[in-house]
């Protein structure tokens, strides 16, 4: 099984900014419940789109500047990117049947 690739402020700009394809961000903590049911599902979407998009984490205690400068104040925050925009925010745990219809919307887009 694939898992979503860690995201630090050294990676962040090529693998999210200048990627060709849409980004899925996951900002989290270790310690938050809601996180920890979350990161399954977005472990699981890295392998079902696996060449389409990209899918990602940032633990925000680790990361404090990327959480600051994308505003992220609740976590699990999930941040959409295309061509280095955030396309759409998702604040809270959400479920598969979500993430996969946000994602989808990006290639339609």
């Amino acid at each position: 099984m694939s898992k979503a690739q860690e995201f630090s402020k050294e990676t962040f700009q090529s693998g999210v900014l200048e990627s060709s394809k849409p980004v899925l961000v996951d900002f989290y903590a270790d310690w938050c419940g809601p996180c920890r049911v979350q990161g399954p599902i977005v472990d699981e979407l890295a392998g079902e789109y696996e060449g389409r998009a990209e899918i990602g984490k940032v633990d925000v205690d680790a990361q404090p500047e990327l959480a600051g400068r994308y505003h992220v104040h609740s976590i699990p925050t999930l941040l959409v990117f295309k061509d280095g925009e955030v396309v759409d925010k998702i604040v809270g745990a959400q479920s598969r049947e979500t993430l996969t219809a946000t994602l989808d919307a990006q290639f339609a887009a």
